[in-house]
């Protein structure tokens, strides 16, 4: 990693004193993986330094770690990043049109994006669902 995500910075004291940094998460089977190397980084904090520094808690998750929080080496709870939002397309469609009749205007597609869309639409053909023995 580099300067910016580097667990041998100050920048995550609670870590360093705990000599955390990044760890495989083990299951007990890590050909799971589908690449070697990817799996996501596991750290443990105590709950008494999660407390005390929740700002490094956060970063290590927004730099892509899960975080368990441990009482007596028990774990507590675990801090990973929410699931992204999304939208279907009628909600987009719906979003588009209230933000139309809000500001008066119809958002503007980015032209190569808009007739990657129109070639779907107009060469997509039915699907036809297997049948099943």
């Amino acid at each position: 990693m580099g300067n910016s995500g580097d667990w041998d910075s100050p920048r995550f004291p609670v870590l360093l004193a705990l000599g955390g940094g990044p760890t495989a998460r083990s299951d007990g089977d890590e050909k799971k993986a589908i690449i070697t190397g990817m799996e996501p980084r596991v750290l443990h904090v105590s709950e008494a330094d999660a407390v005390r520094d929740m700002a490094s808690i956060l970063e290590s998750v927004r730099a892509g770690s899960d975080v368990v929080i441990e009482r007596d080496a028990q774990p507590v709870a675990v801090v990973r990043a929410a699931a992204p939002v999304r939208r279907t397309i009628s909600e987009c469609i719906a979003l588009a049109r209230a933000h139309e009749e809000e500001l008066g205007q119809a958002p503007t597609l980015d032209p190569d994006f808009a007739a990657d869309v129109e070639d779907i639409v107009h060469n997509r053909k039915p699907w036809n669902s297997p049948t099943w023995d």
